[in-house]
């Protein structure tokens, strides 16, 4: 029964990379799997979902050779993260921002990211 059978739909983060990436090209993919995990990442049903997408574009931005492009794509990481309201993995990332105009933008756009994480008693 064909009609029965449902097609898994294939995010863009699933998709295997063929041969290595470029700067461009890995830019352009981050800014991909970002702008189509925003759309699931504030539900609730869909944290896998997100999870793997960022994980993904964490890998992918790690091996970006130029850093003012592998700052931009953390910046899109922590813009996604901030969507999914996962706070702990955003702040991460945005310490790992290295240029300071980036780092700027990102702590004016989420201002909860500037402030330091209470400690634990």
């Amino acid at each position: 029964m064909r009609w029965l059978a449902r097609k898994m739909r294939q995010d863009i983060w699933d998709e295997a990379i063929e041969g290595p990436l470029g700067d461009i090209e890995a830019a352009a993919r981050i800014r991909a799997i970002c702008d189509s995990a925003s759309a699931i990442a504030a539900q609730a049903g869909e944290r896998q979902r997100y999870e793997r997408a960022a994980r993904v574009a964490m890998e992918v931005a790690m091996k970006m050779s130029d850093d003012l492009m592998r700052d931009d794509a953390v910046r899109r990481i922590v813009n996604l993260c901030m969507k999914a309201d996962d706070l702990k993995t955003a702040q991460i990332l945005s310490r790992a921002i290295q240029a300071g105009w980036i780092r700027e933008a990102v702590q004016r756009d989420h201002p909860t990211l500037s402030q330091e994480a209470p400690a634990r008693a």
